[in-house]
């Protein structure tokens, strides 16, 4: 009997895991995930890593070791999680060969610290793509405002691009926008327009803000319902004829990721967010709990319409209900930003502790 994973990507829909750590790659777990469950690439965030230090001694003498040449901080970190990311990017590599470049990706985030400084956050995605030496390592930049210059910018210098951050229709189609200029330039330099690039939506944090203020029929449904409209927004942007002329060049799309889709709601399924959002040509990557959920188990019922299904009209009634969707979008982008660089500091304090406990054992 086939597995749900596998029936998942069947549809054509990869599988990723939103987790890394050094046991994972260790204990030959990922490489488990990948023959038995369909994975086919992995994300990270700074919260992953720091829990990652936090949880494991694996790291203790990467660490020792790059203490006694006089690195820490944010050096000791990249070094750190390039070093995992590559492990992991070589479990993918056949995929992404077999895939010619489609699939088999990971992402390493720039410093969230930088997500309102364009120039700074280019520059820490050309040096960390550069260090890493994988092609299928994504950078992961956040659409906001600022990141969309050095997305284009990244895209532009053939650096592959995991858009992070976003939470709506409008926050995808600027995403795919700086995407295309990207590339758009690359056509017009004469560059090879195949460069990759993921657009992230979070989607689990909408239902998680308007839990206390919508009425329980409502329960669960925000979240899937700007899926569904993303959906249809990017079905339309790949069958227009920007998108077209882009591919007749020879540039692949943008895929549409689905994150965020780990359940909430104690109450609610454990794997709402993987079966409503079932859908080809995308991308979803899920929790190791929901992972295992799934793997346990999953059950897919459909796909997700490509012209949006009743998303307008569940939409409409959360506005009905008081809640302004475009307003809570930029919310939940800058608290999202705002939660990433404390997970940052937090990450660094960690790591700055764990190095003033290894340094205490001496030799």
């Amino acid at each position: 009997m086939m597995k749900a994973t596998a029936k998942l990507h069947g549809i054509g829909q990869s599988l990723w895991l939103d987790n890394i750590t050094r046991d994972l790659l260790n204990n030959g777990t990922l490489q488990r995930y990948i023959e038995e469950w369909s994975v086919t690439g992995l994300t990270s965030n700074p919260t992953i890593f720091d829990q990652a230090l936090k949880n494991s001694a694996a790291y203790d003498g990467s660490i020792a070791g790059r203490l006694a040449v006089g690195q820490s901080g944010e050096a000791l970190f990249f070094d750190l999680a390039i070093e995992d990311l590559s492990r992991a990017a070589d479990l993918f590599r056949p995929i992404h060969q077999r895939t010619s470049g489609v699939d088999g990706f990971v992402s390493l985030e720039v410093s969230p610290v930088l997500a309102y400084d364009t120039a700074s956050t280019l520059a820490a995605a050309k040096t960390l793509h550069a260090r890493a030496g994988r092609p299928n390592l994504f950078i992961k930049i956040p659409g906001t405002t600022q990141g969309l210059p050095a997305i284009e910018a990244a895209i532009f210098a053939g650096v592959p691009v995991n858009v992070t951050l976003l939470f709506s229709r409008a926050h995808y189609l600027a995403a795919a926008d700086a995407y295309m200029r990207g590339i758009e330039r690359r056509i017009a330099a004469g560059l090879d327009p195949n460069v990759a690039s993921v657009a992230s939506v979070f989607i689990s944090r909408w239902d998680a803000a308007v839990a206390s203020r919508v009425p329980g029929e409502l329960a669960d449904r925000l979240g899937i319902a700007i899926a569904q409209r993303t959906y249809k927004a990017y079905y339309d942007l790949l069958g227009s004829a920007r998108w077209q002329r882009a591919f007749n060049h020879g540039a692949r799309a943008q895929r549409l990721l689905w994150a965020s889709t780990g359940t909430k709601n104690p109450k609610a399924s454990d794997i709402l967010y993987v079966k409503a959002l079932a859908a080809p040509l995308s991308v979803n990557t899920m929790p190791e709990a929901t992972l295992k959920a799934f793997g346990d188990h999953g059950a897919l019922e459909g796909l997700l319409a490509p012209d949006g299904g009743d998303c307008e009209a569940v939409l409409a009634a959360f506005a009905k209900a008081g809640i302004a969707i475009d307003a809570l979008a930029t919310s939940l982008q800058d608290d999202g930003a705002k939660a990433f660089v404390k997970s940052w500091h937090d990450l660094l304090a960690g790591l700055a502790a764990k190095s003033a406990a290894i340094k205490g054992k001496g030799p």
